[in-house]
């Protein structure tokens, strides 16, 4: 049997050009994959990250809260504490008063008061 050497070149060539196509299509695919990866690895990283600053943020707002709520009831306790020592010295120096004045008048409407007749 005589080869016919056009025929045997394109045979050659089907079969370079089959094996050039699976290698192009697994380069295909690999990259395919490769990018596929790198995509879901960012968005798992952004996910992350959001999640993270969601938590932080939440936890300073927390501590805020938290803070002013103590800021007012240190305040609000303060604000009382000095009212009722307002209150108590107002008292006590209303007593003293009325006291001073209860036994000055009294001594003084003594001294007014004439000598017993003998």
């Amino acid at each position: 049997m005589r080869s016919i050497p056009v025929l045997e070149n394109m045979i050659l060539d089907g079969k370079a050009l089959i094996v050039k196509t699976i290698i192009f299509q697994t380069l295909v695919v690999v990259v395919v994959v490769v990018v596929v990866v790198v995509v879901v690895v960012v968005v798992v990283v952004v996910v992350v990250v959001l999640v993270l600053v969601v938590v932080v943020v939440a936890v300073v707002v927390v501590v805020a809260v938290v803070a002013v709520v103590v800021v007012v009831v240190v305040v609000v306790v303060v604000v009382v504490v000095v009212v009722v020592v307002v209150v108590v010295v107002v008292v006590v120096v209303a007593v003293v008063v009325v006291v001073v004045v209860a036994v000055l008048g009294s001594s003084s409407i003594a001294a007014s008061k004439p000598p017993p007749l003998p």
